[in-house]
């Protein structure tokens, strides 16, 4: 890393996704109410399932915490996309942005591997449904999802520290809304190769091997499936794998398209409109499709409006 790094650039200006003013303001009302959506469905979500009893299962344990990765996920991002709408400056400061770069790939991560934890939590369910409990017990659930935020703070930490020990000499326009590793690497004046290398070897390495997971439990639970001699049995199995399945095919695609593509068809604004849609839009659609699509939550929330209107009497 140049030493002069520090002093050289102490501030990034944010380029954003427009400089048309009235368009600006349209996107600060849109981004403004998906923000709100995703705070109240996630957080809503999380105190839903810890207030009902029937929800106390490993498949709601996870669910709560890919509500919580959503709300941390968006929040790092959408409240400095929102105030930025509204300065003609969208400054950032050196050490701010690398915060936001470490959380972003930290939640980014983790929800990854979450999202294969729940493949895997929906195989023992479907496939060993009398040892479910034994095979998932709540100790285990809270030592993986303890490692699972620790590998992810990892990757976020070593990616950041190798992004900021760039040196960026007097190039500071971030040609994005956001601290992305992409574009903060192409405003480097040093040597890039070795850190261009890290991200498409841990970006392909936690997508690809979370995906393996995905894949390989998704056909155990078809195989398992397709042996039931209930067709009810059947519709309630695909039933409760429907909305992960949703889940998993917007985040992984989003993804995919994101950071495995080849550097030579890479464009910095079709990226920022995919990131729109996976940093403010997906977590948005998380709690609707666990929501809409799950009875279960559908259940338990009649049963908590049914208890405050009578307590309302």
């Amino acid at each position: 890393m140049a030493r002069g790094n520090y002093s050289v650039v102490s501030e990034f200006i944010l380029l954003g996704l427009t400089d048309n003013p009235e368009l600006q303001v349209i996107l600060f009302v849109v981004f403004l109410l998906i923000y709100l959506g995703s705070v109240l469905g996630n957080l809503g979500l999380v105190v839903l399932i810890q207030i009902s009893p029937q929800l106390q299962t490993p498949m709601y344990f996870f669910l709560t915490h890919l509500a919580f990765i959503d709300f941390c996920f968006t929040s790092t991002i959408t409240p400095n996309t929102l105030v930025n709408f509204l300065r003609e400056v969208r400054s950032i400061k050196f050490y701010a942005c690398a915060m936001q770069l470490m959380c972003f790939i930290t939640f980014l991560v983790s929800e990854l591997y979450l999202l294969s934890i729940m493949a895997y939590d929906r195989y023992v369910a479907i496939c060993n449904p009398l040892l479910y409990v034994i095979l998932m017990p709540k100790k285990l659930c809270i030592q993986i999802m303890a490692s699972t935020y620790m590998y992810g703070f990892a990757v976020g930490l070593a990616q950041t520290l190798a992004t900021f020990q760039l040196s960026f000499c007097d190039s500071y326009k971030v040609n994005h809304f956001y601290c992305d590793d992409v574009p903060l690497v192409e405003l480097a004046c040093s040597d890039t190769s070795i850190k261009e290398l890290m991200l498409l070897i841990i970006a392909g390495f936690n997508t690809l091997c979370s995906l393996l997971i995905v894949i390989i439990s998704y056909i155990f639970i078809l195989f398992a499936v397709l042996r039931m001699r209930s067709a009810e049995g059947r519709r309630k199995a695909f039933s409760t794998c429907a909305s992960h399945l949703t889940s998993i095919t917007i985040y992984y695609g989003t993804i995919i398209f994101m950071y495995l593509q080849p550097k030579s068809s890479h464009s910095l604004d079709t990226d920022k409109l995919a990131s729109v849609f996976y940093v403010i839009v997906i977590p948005l659609l998380n709690p609707l499709i666990y929501s809409l699509r799950n009875q279960e939550v559908k259940n338990s929330l009649k049963q908590v409006k049914e208890k405050l209107r009578l307590a309302g009497k």
